[in-house]
């Protein structure tokens, strides 16, 4: 099959990192795929190498200035549009709601579901959901909630991890004993959560070390609102930014346990790659989290139950079944079922056309 995977950046976001790895595996398994993005920032390559059995299209998309993040929307979906070739490919499966509403005919991969208050962007996550003509959920919670939402059935084909990458990292103490969180400081990572939650901890020699943060939205705000409410607290948290791709697994590795309090989740890959390295998590105590770390995490609601938590995995945990549960997501497995997936919509209606595989 000739399949195009869309997303909307090359930065290292979880869609993308999703992408980029369904996109390798699909390759290994002798798939012709190419990845279509918008090379954000002058960007004219990925965050990370990618297999060269991937094609790549980026398409230049320049910033700027001034620019309001409904614009940003309206003009990312515009210039995907215009370059994309959708007559090449069998199989065009968008894996955000900009690259969904660039093309005419897709399948979709809904990660998560958000409430907006930009209106481009709100209709952007409408439309994404309500024209595609498939459907793919990482986790049944979140099936079950666009089930509810819309009465749209989607196939569920859980998310992949790169288990040896993270189990095999190296440690480090360089950094001390910290906290490790991975995404940003944002509303929907739980961030101001997390920051409370620190406080209460009050260990001196524990720090709180949050990496990433690439993203298309303006939380500006929110961040002053948390640099200034650490401020009062009297913590200074570590904000590494964007992390090398080749550093970030010994620094998931090197963590004293793992915080993961965002508020909405579509499977957890970051929370997935912190049990593969070994390290305790916890996260908050959504559906989803609970359908996907069982009893491999712990779970909190508020910033004193995050706090008594990480205190609890702080004093020990053992890496076994968190080790064990990672290694249950290949991404081999994952690529595996797309390409059933993929073929399953062959005749039916807005389906593909594909000519079959030499290996069918």
């Amino acid at each position: 099959m000739r399949i195009a995977l869309l997303s909307y950046s090359t930065k290292p976001r979880g869609g993308v990192v999703h992408t980029l790895a369904l996109a390798e595996a699909l390759a290994e398994l002798g798939e012709d795929v190419t990845v279509w993005t918008l090379g954000r920032g002058g960007d004219a390559g990925f965050f990370r190498p990618v297999d060269p059995r991937v094609r790549l299209a980026i398409v230049p998309f320049p910033d700027v200035p001034d620019e309001t993040v409904g614009e940003r929307i309206l003009r990312s979906i515009a210039v995907l549009r215009a370059a994309f070739t959708p007559a090449a490919y069998d199989v065009v499966h968008a894996q955000d709601c900009i690259s969904a509403n660039a093309v005419d005919r897709c399948v979709r991969t809904i990660h998560h579901l958000d409430t907006f208050t930009t209106p481009e962007l709100a209709a952007c996550h409408e439309r994404a959901i309500v024209r595609p003509y498939a459907h793919v959920c990482v986790s049944a919670s979140v099936a079950a909630e666009v089930r509810a939402g819309w009465g749209i059935e989607a196939a569920v084909i859980p998310n992949g991890v790169d288990y040896a990458r993270f189990a095999t990292a190296r440690r480090s103490s360089a950094r001390g004993r910290y906290v490790l969180a991975v995404g940003g400081i944002e509303p929907r990572k739980g961030t101001l959560d997390l920051l409370e939650a620190y406080a209460l901890l009050a260990e001196p020699d524990l720090r709180l070390i949050i990496a990433g943060g690439e993203t298309l939205f303006d939380y500006r705000d929110y961040r002053t609102r948390w640099e200034k409410r650490a401020a009062e607290l009297g913590v200074s948290p570590v904000v590494l930014g964007p992390v090398a791709h080749d550093e970030l697994p010994s620094l998931v590795a090197s963590a004293a346990v793992f915080a993961f309090p965002s508020t909405k989740e579509g499977f957890g890959l970051a929370a997935m790659e912190a049990l593969a390295a070994g390290v305790p998590v916890v996260t908050r105590d959504l559906p989803v989290l609970r359908e996907v770390f069982g009893e491999a995490a712990r779970f909190a609601d508020d910033p004193p139950g995050f706090a008594r938590e990480l205190r609890a995995a702080l004093e020990g945990a053992d890496p076994a079944p968190g080790r064990a549960l990672a290694r249950r997501y290949p991404w081999a497995a994952a690529a595996e079922a797309h390409r059933r997936f993929y073929r399953g919509l062959r005749g039916t209606s807005g389906g593909p056309t594909a000519r079959p595989h030499p290996a069918a």
